[in-house]
């Protein structure tokens, strides 16, 4: 994608004269493993940084709109990153609980497990419908 911007020059006679630069920026990837793997495993679209709530500009990591389901990607866990710090996890829980609100199922995972087979099971369940619990 190539995008032109105008820059100013000097002065010349009480007008400005401008040039063109074309800047070439590499296409957004709006694809990963895990959107592909939605697509052929659960046969479902899957957004990635999908815009779920416009007044806060609040995204998910990735969304399957159709079946409103949400799936978070909580990092640093283990480092103390900023999903687990008192604010962000505050404001974590203010964005989930005004897409539980809006009727988002969220799934909340890390990195590492994000493409396992417990979280395609646990979205096939969700879209499907057939999980049921089991009463001890």
């Amino acid at each position: 994608m190539d995008k032109e911007l105008t820059t100013p020059t000097k002065k010349v006679r009480s007008r400005q004269k401008s040039r063109k630069i074309t800047i070439h920026t590499p296409p957004v990837t709006t694809t990963d493993m895990f959107t592909r793997l939605c697509h052929s495993e659960l046969h479902a679209e899957c957004i990635k940084e999908h815009r779920f709530y416009q007044p806060r500009k609040w995204r998910f990591d990735y969304a399957l709109p159709r079946y409103k389901i949400a799936v978070e990607v909580e990092g640093g866990v283990w480092s103390a990153g900023r999903h687990i710090r008192p604010q962000g996890f505050l404001n974590d829980i203010e964005k989930y609980n005004t897409a539980a609100l809006l009727g988002w199922r969220v799934f909340r995972t890390t990195p590492d497990k994000l493409l396992s087979a417990n979280m395609l099971n646990s979205l096939k369940n969700a879209i499907s419908g057939a999980f049921c619990a089991i009463n001890d």
